[in-house]
């Protein structure tokens, strides 16, 4: 009886460590939403200071070309490494550490970094944060790199748990996470 309580309690563990990044999940029934119309209800519950990221001379477009070449590296939760594979936050600073850029390693440390912007103003370069799975945590729990935002197209670069890094758009799924997009880049 013990083995089998120590799996249902491994099995938990497992759980509870994948829902980091775990809005990545892909649903089957998502449909497109244009990103105009999205707005965000969540309420940050989590008290996170400002920070400032110095992308020094990098280029938006360059640094997101970089990361659609990452596109099919498998999930690996707490990973930020390209052989093993990454999680949300993980790739994120693969991408950015590729040109020297330091960032926070967890989602929720972008939480109020940058500088806010409206998705329909959002651009390539842009990072774009949603909740986890919990629409109502109150807490950025995952995230990705904006790819394209023009005319009926709108796409951010990710690491899903189902995927791995993949692009999506904004979809039914991720809508109702959506809690803002920032930007780091200046114009």
């Amino acid at each position: 009886m013990r083995i089998r309580e120590a799996g249902f309690a491994l099995a938990a563990m497992c759980l509870l460590i994948m829902e980091g990044c775990s809005s990545a999940r892909k649903s089957t029934t998502s449909v497109a939403v244009q990103p105009w119309d999205v707005t965000s209800g969540v309420k940050i519950k989590t008290n996170v200071p400002p920070r400032k990221i110095e992308v020094k001379n990098v280029d938006a477009t360059e640094l997101t070309a970089f990361a659609e070449t990452l596109v099919g590296i498998p999930y690996k939760y707490g990973s930020v490494k390209k052989e093993d594979g990454f999680d949300c936050s993980g790739f994120i600073s693969y991408v950015f550490n590729h040109y020297k850029i330091s960032v926070p390693r967890t989602t929720v440390a972008f939480t109020n970094a940058g500088e806010e912007v409206s998705i329909r103003n959002s651009k390539r370069g842009d990072i774009i944060l949603f909740t986890g799975s919990d629409a109502s945590s109150g807490v950025v729990g995952h995230m990705g790199i904006i790819t394209e935002n023009k005319k009926n197209n709108f796409w951010f670069i990710h690491a899903s748990t189902s995927q791995g890094v993949m692009l999506s758009t904004l979809n039914s799924y991720f809508s109702p996470r959506f809690v803002k997009v920032i930007r780091l880049f200046k114009d």
